[in-house]
């Protein structure tokens, strides 16, 4: 099913399921892969200004820190699910903000959230 923007792109939500048990030494096993597509998705580039004089400011004015991701109203996120944007995987940051239900046309907004690219 398309999302809500006709253009947006699709981005891959990397998810594991439920542990399975223990092994073992008492170490959770890993869960299955319970990642899913989700489709018709504005990405924008989060940028950030650095302080004037601060270490960052070295001849720009703004720093891309990331994505600001707007998914379907409705799409289920976790914090500690993961992101694949462009072939490139990111982390969740933050709590996803639900832009909730319009006070003047009764439809849902999209869910938002930052995307950081995953280092180390």
């Amino acid at each position: 099913m398309p999302g809500p923007y006709p253009y947006g792109e699709t981005i891959r939500i990397l998810r594991t399921g439920a542990s399975p048990g223990r092994d073992e030494r008492g170490q959770p096993l890993p869960g299955p892969d319970a990642s899913f597509d989700v489709e018709g998705c504005v990405v924008t580039p989060r940028v950030e200004t650095p302080q004037v004089g601060g270490d960052q400011q070295q001849a720009r004015d703004t720093v891309i820190v990331g994505w600001t991701v707007y998914v379907p109203a409705g799409t289920q996120l976790h914090t500690t699910d993961k992101v694949r944007i462009r072939g490139v995987v990111c982390e969740i940051t933050g709590e996803p903000g639900d832009w909730g239900r319009s006070p003047f046309t009764g439809t849902r907004g999209p869910v938002q959230f930052a995307a950081d690219r995953v280092t180390g």
